[in-house]
């Protein structure tokens, strides 16, 4: 019996024989070796071997009885456990290539004199070592975030390192968080960890891991990207530095399901969290899903409420009476 090697089941580690036995049992409600081994004209003890390797795996139950008589499991569901299980292994695998990654890198920067440096050109290989970055920080992810983007701007892979316990700091530009679902997705990372911060003018993108290596882009201009990966050096404890004293600049952003003070409507509490944040009077009425009329209409009254003549005014009062 051949099979489409389209539907070959040997991603999953099935032999080529293991799976002609296992697809001619899927034929019938059960089988003895014997049966199995006359209908594929094998020999019975080979095919009994088969039944044997296909019960470890789960695709077969031996039936009671004392004649070995098999019958095969549900493949939808047999498979699929066979597939997470075999998901599970390349996960294991994916984490021995970024540590075996690492000893390549290390070896090849003292062949080269030890360089700290290395110049990255293009946004695709710019976009790889960010991804590498975070897939390799062990405890501390320092990150200054702003448009435009190499990659989505949705990150599926912080969630899962602050999940795993990396404590994760990110200063966003006013911006980034104008880009739809931005708020909704660092509202996650809030609650999954994430310290974050926003700062109105960030000049730059940074990412710094373990404070041990760090990625800096050198320009804003996706099409024409270069960037630069610095290893531990006086310039990577420079960039460090950097970061704290924008952090320290920086005002918090905080989670919406933070506890609200009594006096805070929820509404009120949103809108001046955005105002805070720097974003553009229009950018907040996206984000309210209010005209831009209504949204400065709301202000004005806000600042009434909190007797403040600023946004910055406004941050302070909200603060002061508990607001976030």
């Amino acid at each position: 019996m051949t099979t489409d090697d389209d539907s070959s089941l040997a991603p999953v580690g099935l032999a080529p024989f293991d799976e002609e036995v296992y697809r001619a049992l899927l034929t019938c409600v059960d089988a003895t070796p014997a049966t199995l081994a006359q209908q594929l004209g094998q020999p019975e003890g080979r095919v009994d071997r088969a039944c044997g390797r296909l019960h470890g795996l789960g695709l077969v139950i031996r039936m009671s009885g004392r004649r070995r008589r098999y019958t095969a499991v549900d493949p939808e569901s047999a498979l699929d456990a066979l597939v997470r299980e075999r998901a599970g292994e390349l996960d294991q695998v994916r984490g021995s290539a970024l540590a075996l990654s690492s000893i390549f890198h290390a070896a090849r920067r003292q062949a080269g004199g030890g360089s700290t440096v290395e110049l990255l050109n293009g946004p695709e290989e710019q976009g790889r070592w960010f991804v590498r970055l975070q897939h390799q920080v062990r405890s501390e992810m320092m990150v200054m975030d702003r448009p435009p983007y190499v990659l989505a701007a949705v990150n599926p892979v912080e969630p899962v390192r602050l999940d795993s316990g990396v404590h994760w700091r990110a200063i966003y530009a006013p911006e980034a968080l104008e880009i739809p679902g931005a708020m909704d997705e660092i509202d996650d990372f809030t609650q999954r960890g994430e310290q974050g911060r926003v700062l109105p003018g960030l000049p730059m993108k940074l990412a710094i891991a373990d404070r041990r290596v760090a990625l800096l882009p050198l320009s804003m201009e996706v099409g024409h990207a270069q960037g630069l990966v610095i290893r531990e050096s006086t310039l990577l404890d420079a960039l460090v530095e950097l970061f704290e004293v924008y952090w320290a600049r920086a005002t918090p952003l905080t989670s919406p399901t933070a506890p609200l003070a009594p006096d805070a409507p929820d509404e009120d509490r949103q809108l001046v969290r955005l105002l805070a944040a720097g974003l553009t009077d229009n950018a907040i009425a996206r984000q309210l899903g209010l005209s831009t009329r209504t949204m400065r209409r709301r202000t004005r009254r806000l600042f009434d409420q909190l007797e403040a003549t600023n946004r910055f005014q406004a941050g302070i009062q909200a603060a002061r009476r508990g607001w976030w």
